[in-house]
């Protein structure tokens, strides 16, 4: 028998049990939910330039659709919910890249609907291939260590809504609050979604900010991650918003001339632009030399889970089989390389897409590496903080840099960079779901074979679906700056970040500084013995991103000296499970208002109708109003916690 299993760990269906998993109801579901958790993601995308993981949601929709038309064992729920998270994955690295052809000269002529179809589906498939090699390291070896919170929360949903009962009330009851909270707040408008407050310029800490988007899904994943990645994350964020932001407007308060990259004077700036123009380039050179220390940590387990395979490899084509067991059975490493390689070969030489065979190997050793990156990233933080973003504009950067130094530095080069981009950013995005998606099989015992056929399915059905998405609502809203056709567009936050990127790089005007800046900020944590990637994440994501992840992890760190207990032990408790059904009640319900923005009556967005905008009208006291209903959101989560367990 293969020793790679950890023998300590007992799943929830036991290996040696075998029942109803990849079947034909799961796969079709799944499908189906792929197709809508891509399509809505594509407009949240395109809109905010954020995205929600569907895991968690689309297993929730899995017990509950199963329980009206037929009866479903846990591992087909699994199934479900492996499928259909491909989507979301897919749909992010798409909207985050593939829209900037717009803005790049001669890129609109690819943004075609067979391009952005190839992408996909390559950028997906690679992602899934490339994880593979990596489970055993990742998922079995580091089990108990790395928390993947997102992937642990949709296991204990599976596992509740499979044991119904008390059990199961506690995610519900997460998940009904959440979808109260945000329904009230997000949809009706009854208080504010970010309470902000700025320092005035003449302040000792001009333009610093402190905020929180103070949403039930980052309170959830705040308190399954612990407090003290949350503490590292949210310290990263206050660097750059209470220190950097003060810093660069004191300094360039008296400057008469614009700083590059901005286009205004400092001294004119809000902090949200001195965040754009140059925290976020700050942050982007963080996140790339936490990445490098991260990949440089991962070569041993990754050399152990590549010998394991060929190990596993030899021994399968050997007379004396090695018979290993469903649950560490995956699909074999023969198959990953071929199939990575056929499709690098496919990307080089098909046709009307801007590729050649050198920017092809950047895809193979960019991807590798992202991949490897995200999938440990994600199960440190969560899918949701996955700084994929970062991760690109990394990969442009070392792309260009590469064009330039082989002269390849006119127009008809800027979208084969960014094709390099976009292929990385959507195999890196949904290798994150991957590791999740695996780790949540683990837990529960189910096949990782099926589970890895399962995304493939997805990412092939999603890509479909993603294409016809996107080119509908540029078609119906526009894609880019207000016009006279698309007076309402969507703006592509993203997207247009990565232009500008591409566009600075080729042209050899990126503000290098403040990348080496980042860079240097990292290495300084990992001198000091901190882990530089969750501090790079903090600095990179805008602080009301970390901020209710940081109360989360305060409530854990409470409720684990109340009850004794140490932050490493994984089990099913009323505070992890009523903090998953708060991030899918919090998911599901962002994923109602992208609809609710998108779905127009009399030519104006439902959302409208619906929100009664009391909060905007009450000046700071609509923050503080916001932020006690926020901590009593906290307080419900905490005597959820600390209550008795029930099983």
């Amino acid at each position: 028998m293969n020793t790679n299993q950890d023998s300590s760990f007992k799943p929830y269906i036991s290996a040696n049990d075998f029942i109803p998993e990849f079947t034909p109801k799961a796969i079709i579901l799944g499908a189906l939910f792929g197709i809508i958790f891509g399509a809505a993601t594509v407009y949240l995308g395109l809109k905010v330039g954020l995205t929600v993981s569907a895991s968690i949601p689309i297993a929730v929709l899995a017990i509950s659709v199963f329980k009206y038309i037929g009866k479903s064992t846990i591992l087909e729920n699994n199934i479900v919910q492996t499928i259909g998270s491909a989507g979301e994955s897919v749909a992010a690295g798409v909207v985050f890249t593939i829209p900037a052809l717009l803005f790049l000269p001669g890129g609109s002529e690819y943004f075609q609907y067979f391009q952005i179809f190839v992408l996909a589906l390559a950028g997906g498939i690679l992602g899934v291939l490339f994880m593979i090699p990596l489970r055993r390291s990742l998922i079995v070896k580091e089990h108990g260590k790395l928390p993947f919170p997102e992937g642990t929360a949709c296991a204990d949903v599976l596992v509740a809504g499979e044991k119904g009962g008390k059990l199961a009330q506690k995610v519900y009851y997460g998940l009904g609050m959440a979808f109260l909270y945000k329904f009230f707040m997000s949809i009706l408008g009854l208080w504010k979604d970010v309470p902000t407050y700025i320092f005035s310029k003449k302040s000792g800490l001009p333009n610093g900010t402190i905020n929180g988007g103070i949403t039930p899904e980052l309170l959830g994943v705040g308190y399954i991650i612990g407090p003290k990645i949350a503490g590292i994350m949210v310290a990263g964020g206050v660097l750059s918003w209470l220190v950097l932001i003060p810093l660069i407007t004191l300094v360039g308060d008296s400057l008469t001339t614009t700083f590059a990259p901005a286009t205004k004077l400092i001294s004119e700036m809000t902090p949200s632009e001195i965040w754009s123009n140059y925290i976020r380039y700050i942050g982007a050179g963080a996140v790339t030399f936490g990445g490098i220390i991260t990949l440089i940590r991962s070569f041993p387990t990754i050399i152990s889970a590549f010998s394991d395979s060929f190990k596993d490899l030899k021994e399968s084509r050997g007379d004396n089989k090695v018979v290993k067991s469903r649950v560490e059975k995956d699909i074999p490493l023969v198959y990953v390389l071929v199939g990575s390689v056929v499709l690098v070969i496919f990307m080089a030489l098909i046709p009307n897409i801007p590729t050649n065979l050198l920017s092809a190997i950047m895809i193979v050793v960019f991807g590798f590496f992202f991949v490897t990156v995200s999938s440990r990233i994600v199960g440190l933080i969560g899918s949701s903080s996955n700084p994929i973003s970062g991760m690109t504009i990394a990969t442009l950067m070392a792309t260009a840099l590469i064009f330039v130094g082989v002269g390849w530095t006119g127009d008809f080069y800027q979208p084969v960079v960014l094709i390099v981009g976009s292929i990385v950013c959507i195999a890196s995005a949904n290798a994150g779901a991957t590791s999740q998606d695996l780790k949540t099989g683990y837990i529960v015992g189910a096949s990782p074979l099926k589970q890895q056929l399962g995304l493939i399915i997805g990412v092939v059905a999603s890509s479909f679906a993603i294409g016809g998405t996107v080119l509908l609502l540029n078609n119906a809203l526009g894609i880019g700056p207000i016009t006279p056709d698309h007076p309402n567009p969507l703006p592509a936050p993203q997207a247009t970040l990565m232009a500008t990127v591409i566009k600075g790089l080729l042209s050899q005007n990126l503000p290098w500084g403040l990348v080496i800046s980042g860079m240097g900020i990292a290495a300084v944590m990992e001198l000091s013995g901190v882990r530089s990637l969750p501090f790079a994440v903090g600095a990179y994501l805008p602080l009301s991103t970390s901020t209710p992840i940081c109360v989360g992890g305060l409530v854990k760190l409470v409720v684990d000296k109340i009850k004794n207990t140490k932050e490493e032990e994984s089990e099913i408790g009323p505070g992890a499970l009523f903090s998953s059904g708060l991030i899918a009640g919090g998911a599901l319900t962002g994923i109602l208002i992208a609809i609710l923005i998108g779905t127009n009556y009399d030519g104006k967005p439902i959302a409208d109708y619906l929100n009664t905008h009391v909060a905007e009208g009450l000046g700071i006291a609509g923050d503080v109003i916001s932020l006690l209903i926020f901590l009593g959101l906290a307080l419900v989560l905490f005597k959820f916690a600390i209550s008795k367990e029930e099983k």
